[in-house]
């Protein structure tokens, strides 16, 4: 026990747990961006802007996650937390696309209909009328895709990058019994349960 909890494994456990934090809430940040865009785009349905939308997103969500982290660290020019973030945005951006296209396929037809009557234009109704109602259905699948995310950045301790999940293995090098290594990785487990209820507790407390 005492090995376990030293004050200098808090302090790298800690600074992985930095890591974890920047990669996820960068992905997160960007992954919202691109994803809103490739899913209003998806939802139109008009143009090639639609088409290629739809082939990214059906491709990349039928590949698995660590692919593309390992397949960015080694053939894109990027430190390895960049590469960690631009590979777990890529892939997360279709999954968020998906849950907005969903959201805006949610909101009635009749919706645009009325629009349509009082003069809105397409890109005027999708801002003002559909799109605030779309952010009432989709906040809850947002955030489990975003609790999804800040798991995932665990992957990306086979390329090497100090994040959480990683730092606890160099950590581990350091015991000599299963005990302290089922206490090390349980401590891991409670700092993830405990960030990502933290997350969607507040998504709960979000009213519109």
């Amino acid at each position: 026990m005492k090995m376990v909890f030293t004050y200098e494994n808090m302090i790298f456990l800690l600074r992985g747990l930095e890591i974890t934090l920047i990669i996820a809430f960068s992905t997160i940040a960007l992954s919202f961006i691109f994803g809103s865009i490739l899913g209003i785009a998806r939802f139109s349905g008009k143009g090639i802007l639609a088409k290629l939308s739809a082939i990214y997103i059906d491709t990349v969500r039928n590949i698995p996650l660590l692919l593309f982290i390992i397949g960015f660290r080694f053939t894109l020019p990027l430190p390895p937390v960049a590469s960690a973030i631009a590979s777990m945005t890529v892939f997360t951006s279709a999954m968020v696309a998906e849950i907005v296209r969903g959201g805006l396929h949610s909101v009635s037809h009749g919706q645009w209909e009325a629009a349509y009557s009082q003069g809105f234009s397409y890109v005027g109704t999708m801002i003002h009328i559909i799109l605030p109602q779309a952010v009432k259905k989709i906040l809850k699948p947002l955030m489990s895709q975003f609790v999804t995310a800040i798991k995932d950045t665990s992957f990306c301790a086979i390329i090497a990058v100090h994040e959480l999940m990683y730092s606890g293995m160099i950590v581990m090098g350091k015991f000599v019994t299963s005990t302290q290594a089922i206490i090390l990785y349980a401590l891991i487990a409670i700092i993830y349960f405990t960030l990502n209820t933290a997350l969607l507790k507040l998504s709960n407390k979000i009213k519109f």
